[in-house]
């Protein structure tokens, strides 16, 4: 029998035994594995540069991110970061607008058909599709276990979140076209040759 007001302790341990086993769960093995697309991935998003200090580097790659639209939200050079973003229009592929299409043509026919059949108030369903974006660039620099003052790595990594029509985020992706990195080092690489000729 349990006496109001009065602390068990059998309860108080059950409790936190079963606190203590919930906690005790593990990860499923391969939540930690790395997959071949993300190390190709990170092939793709880093480059080694030697010869330039890291608060140079951290000067051209800020100026880089910059001359390609991006406004900076976040520069924490101890720690070699920078986070830049861009706003974009997010024009809907043409399956979105088939299917918005579709939809709207059946809404309204279903509408004419209520309103031939006595309805007075009939509501015309438009389905969402893309409408803007907010494009992120997060750029880390860390230096080399070589040659810690002049060798670093930068990785740079590009993704997007996309709202539709109601102001709904329709989805967040990380964008990996090999293009977009490409021409993001390219830039760097001119811009690190400047950055040690002083110019």
């Amino acid at each position: 029998m349990i006496i109001p007001g009065k602390r068990h302790p059998l309860i108080l341990l059950t409790v936190m035994a079963l606190i203590v086993a919930g906690c005790g769960s593990s990860l499923p093995k391969h939540v930690l594995r790395l997959t071949p697309d993300t190390l190709q991935n990170r092939v793709l998003q880093t480059r080694k540069y030697e010869g330039i200090s890291e608060a140079d580097l951290l000067s051209a790659s800020t100026g880089v991110i910059q001359d390609l639209g991006f406004i900076i939200n976040e520069s924490e050079t101890n720690l070699g970061l920078i986070v830049g973003s861009k706003n974009r229009d997010a024009p809907p592929d043409a399956t979105q607008r088939t299917w918005q299409v579709l939809v709207t043509t059946a809404s309204i026919l279903v509408a004419l058909m209520a309103a031939l059949g006595g309805e007075d108030d009939v509501d015309i369903y438009v389905p969402p599709v893309d409408d803007y974006q907010k494009l992120w660039a997060s750029i880390v620099i860390r230096p080399t276990s070589e040659d810690e003052d002049k060798t670093h790595y930068v990785r740079v990594t590009f993704q997007r979140i996309v709202w539709d029509t109601e102001g709904e985020i329709d989805r967040m992706q990380s964008l990996d076209e090999p293009e977009m990195y490409q021409k993001f080092f390219d830039l760097l690489s001119k811009s690190v040759f400047l950055e040690g000729q002083k110019i």
